[in-house]
């Protein structure tokens, strides 16, 4: 999974200097790439879905814990794994609507507007792709949760709980 962010900050890595160059580009030279906007929309677009899956299994997705940590421990245990659910459940549904969009490019043969012309199914099957790799690590976070919690809450809480304040110093050190 880790070997997904890292391709994936490369890939951002990237669009950052075509987006360097072609500011330079077009202020020293009067010269324009055509299409990097586009090129840097689908970047992201793929980038943030693989980035959402990441997330999901390194618990780093923000969550808003001035209430959860004023509750029992045993409802904050329920509650992050309620999360994951929901958080599968909304890649579904990000999911289905993709494929639909896919779908309708495939049927019709959809180009992008630009002057790159890119066939749309592209970025969109990459784009799809991050999504179901999304949606399963939500969905497999939430499992290993569910399996977690036999052991106990301190078990669970490694899978679903946001990091510890130690823990984060921790992994900085690292």
């Amino acid at each position: 999974m880790r070997v997904i962010g890292i391709l994936g900050g490369y890939g951002c890595l990237g669009l950052s200097f075509l987006i360097v160059f072609e500011i330079f580009a077009r202020k020293l030279f009067n010269y324009s790439l055509q299409g990097v906007d586009e090129i840097g929309g689908y970047v992201v677009a793929i980038t943030g879905t693989f980035g959402m899956a990441l997330a999901a299994v390194e618990r780093a997705h923000t969550r808003i814990d001035v209430l959860l940590l004023r509750l029992p421990r045993r409802m904050q245990t329920v509650l992050n794994l309620v999360s994951y659910v929901a958080l599968g459940m909304g890649a579904a549904f990000m999911g289905y609507m993709g494929w639909r969009t896919l779908d309708e490019s495939l049927t019709f043969g959809s180009v992008s507007s630009s002057p790159l012309q890119v066939p749309l199914w592209i970025p969109q099957s990459l784009w799809m792709a991050g999504l179901v790799v999304f949606g399963l690590s939500a969905v497999w976070t939430a499992l290993r949760g569910v399996m977690a919690l036999r052991h106990g809450l301190d078990a669970a809480d490694r899978v679903l709980a946001p990091p510890t304040v130690a823990e984060e110093i921790e992994e900085a050190r690292r």
